[in-house]
């Protein structure tokens, strides 16, 4: 039998270098393609993957280009369309490095709904910033013609903030589970998912804007999947405790507790290190292994020669 994987890659791992055109963009994918269609032997495979920068692209272009005749989609549904944008990068790449192996595996993306509690507290506290930057002018006409949430970030300029709810549910995970024990990879919560939320009366599906964090998503996944192993794929080959100072440590392979420790001591930042710590945790509590490493690492990582390791 073999182990299933499920692989989150970071919100910039296509856009090496800050390149933001498609074809940049699907060279990294075509890399990423290869690494994942290498392991297909060995795993089964679901991949999930952030969209900040891609969505925040998505946005730019919907709100500069809005009229009355072509109104600006909301959030949730520019998450969707970046969803279908990196799986079909994605799936092309796996598919192609396949066709290269002569391997008669096959890739497909799942464009995926998580459901979030509309009741979550972080709808009464909106701190994820998204889309462009606006002079505080543009900012203050804004909010008197939107429902939006505007504050300023970090001294340059006013952006959106939504909220980010924690992820309760996948819609699609039956399907997800029954494509990825016929051996198919799935590629699926991408962006962190399409946030949506339950009626309380008739319990129907309804998109509500937010973002999702891509870590946590892909760690529930991991769980509706049972999954053996969880991997979040990052920039840097190990997490570190002092990271940037000249007392940095690699952190090797860790117990649980011994994780929950340096996370208490502030060792990782919201934003960066710490959902992906948070997320290794929370699927190693679950008997699973936790593993958090850069593409150049990934294979020794999965041998458990490298990376960090969080486990019981």
């Amino acid at each position: 039998m073999k182990k299933r994987l499920v692989l989150a890659l970071g919100g910039n791992a296509l856009q090496k270098n800050g390149e933001v055109s498609a074809e940049a963009q699907k060279k990294v994918a075509n890399e990423i393609g290869e690494i994942v269609a290498s392991l297909a032997s060995k795993y089964e495979i679901v991949v999930a993957h952030g969209n900040g920068p891609q969505v925040g692209n998505i946005l730019i272009h919907e709100e500069s280009a809005a009229s009355e005749k072509a109104p600006a989609m909301p959030l949730e549904t520019a998450v969707a369309m970046s969803q279908g944008q990196i799986g079909y990068w994605l799936t092309q790449a796996i598919n192609n490095a396949f066709t290269k192996k002569d391997q008669n595996k096959r890739a497909v993306t799942i464009v995926s709904q998580v459901v979030v509690d509309r009741d979550d507290p972080a709808f009464k506290n909106p701190t994820k910033p998204i889309g462009q930057f606006y002079s505080e002018k543009e900012a203050k006409a804004l909010q008197k013609v939107t429902n939006w949430v505007i504050k300023e970030d970090a001294g340059r300029g006013y952006r959106r903030v939504v909220a980010s709810p924690l992820p309760i549910d996948i819609v699609e995970k039956r399907a997800i589970v029954d494509l990825v024990s016929k051996g198919i990879i799935v590629i699926a919560a991408g962006g962190g998912g399409i946030p949506v939320y339950r009626t309380k009366v008739l319990r129907k599906l309804k998109g509500i804007d937010a973002v999702i964090d891509k870590d946590y998503a892909a760690e529930k996944l991991a769980e509706l999947v049972k999954a053996d192993i969880f991997v979040s794929l990052t920039a840097v080959p190990n997490a570190y405790i002092n990271f940037g100072t000249p007392e940095q440590q690699a952190l090797f392979k860790l117990t649980i507790q011994e994780a929950n420790e340096y996370k208490k001591m502030g060792f990782f930042k919201p934003g960066s290190m710490l959902p992906k710590i948070e997320a290794t945790i929370k699927f190693a509590k679950k008997g699973g292994i936790g593993i958090i490493t850069d593409s150049e690492h990934l294979e020794e990582a999965l041998k458990g020669n490298a990376g960090t390791i969080i486990k019981k």
